[in-house]
């Protein structure tokens, strides 16, 4: 097939955090108000899925979850990564007649084996290799990037390859470079860290996008992507990478899933984040609930050292609890049969969380999680009125599609 009758591929890579979903729900939900058709595959590396959640809950998906594949458990970049992404290319491609389609990796995911694997590709062409990079986490953990090539030196001097090693390289194979939550640090740093970007990969140019907002139309003007450029670095990291090709979680970096219908009490959980989480704890994220605002589905999002609470709803034992729930007979009805199908003892609400770290540090700081779900005595003294604490934002963000 020429190269102008193949689909185009765009891919959003980046390291732990870095805001890859953001972007995704907004490429998506631009495409279907330009009503441009596309394919979305989305990779965790956690076998809770929970940015597939929050793909399949864009409004384009669910009028068509067709479009939608998620590869969990596993990276991207692994041997069983590559065969998932294969047979579920193949699937959407056989089903869907896309004009894009867009590839959200997991943190973890080193981009050398996808662009071998793009390059080899017959019915689908790389346009794109978006490398996301967190500004906040640059300027707090690399002094706004100038750290970045000297950890990685004396990295290679140990022979040691670790998660510095894979930021840099995924700087350095990105065709576009795209700055997050640069309106959290200083106006004046951003520049600096461009430079040391620059200096790492100088054939990209960057570019700072606020809450995802890359205008989808530019997605369509971007040439094949450049393989000769990144030829003599693929030689270089294809042996050291092949020792990686079976590793599901690789870089010493552990998952911990945490799964509980309880709430958490409010304060201890506040004190837990403030105690516990340090560097070693990468990314923590999934759905929960708070015993001071048991109505509300919220997401967890934690990266480095920020955390933020989003609403994603509300829970339908929640609404039933609610004096002002404002439904008709009937629809009260039908909620209360949808709850009385759930096992769960406080109905649909539950807590499903996932952390990623280094092996070292991810027990710790899952287990502290774990002491912040309400006892038995307090979950009696709540069912009676009691209200706890709750040091949390009194405003939260709705996630919109």
């Amino acid at each position: 097939m020429s190269t102008s009758n193949k689909v185009e591929v765009v891919i959003l890579n980046g390291f732990l955090g870095s805001g890859k979903t953001t972007l995704f729900r907004n490429l998506l939900s631009q495409s279907k108000k330009k009503e441009i058709p596309v394919c979305a595959i989305v990779n965790d590396m956690s076998e809770l899925d929970v940015d597939g959640e929050l793909i399949s809950n864009t409004d384009i998906v669910e009028e068509n979850d067709q479009i939608l594949e998620s590869i969990s458990s596993c990276v991207l970049s692994s041997k069983k990564g590559i065969e998932k992404l294969d047979y579920t290319l193949k699937k959407l491609l056989s089903n869907q007649n896309p004009r894009l389609v867009i590839i959200e990796t997991s943190g973890s995911c080193h981009p050398l084996p996808l662009v071998e694997y793009f390059k080899k590709h017959k019915e689908v062409k790389l346009t794109g290799l978006f490398t996301l990079v967190d500004s906040l986490m640059l300027a707090h953990d690399y002094n706004y990037g100038a750290q970045l090539v000297p950890k990685m030196q004396h990295n290679i001097t140990q022979g040691k390859r670790d998660t510095v090693n894979l930021l840099v390289e995924q700087i350095m194979f990105c065709s576009h470079l795209i700055l997050t939550k640069a309106d959290r640090i200083e106006k004046e740093k951003l520049p600096d860290i461009a430079t040391h970007i620059q200096g790492i990969n100088p054939h990209v140019s960057t570019h700072s996008v606020h809450f995802g907002k890359l205008n989808i139309d530019a997605l369509f003007e971007l040439p094949v992507y450049n393989y000769f450029q990144v030829a003599q670095l693929i030689e270089e990291l294809k042996s050291v990478l092949a020792s990686q090709e079976n590793q599901d979680k690789p870089y010493d970096l552990a998952t911990r899933v945490i799964k509980d219908e309880r709430p958490f009490h409010p304060q201890r959980l506040w004190d837990a984040c403030h105690e516990h989480l340090d560097q070693g704890i990468y990314r923590s994220k999934g759905f929960f609930w708070l015993s001071s605002r048991n109505k509300y589905s919220l997401l967890w999002n934690q990266a480095a050292g920020s955390i933020s609470l989003e609403l994603i709803g509300s829970w339908r034992a929640g609404i039933l609890e609610d004096d002002d729930h404002g439904l008709l007979e009937f629809e009260l009805e039908l909620l209360k049969e949808q709850v009385a199908k759930e096992k769960g003892r406080f109905g649909d609400r539950r807590c499903d969380l996932t952390v990623i770290g280094d092996q070292s540090k991810v027990d710790r700081f899952t287990e502290a999680l774990k002491e912040c779900f309400l006892t038995e005595e307090e979950i009696n003294l709540w069912k009676n009125g009691h209200e706890f604490t709750d040091p949390w934002p009194k405003k939260i963000v709705k996630i919109t599609n």
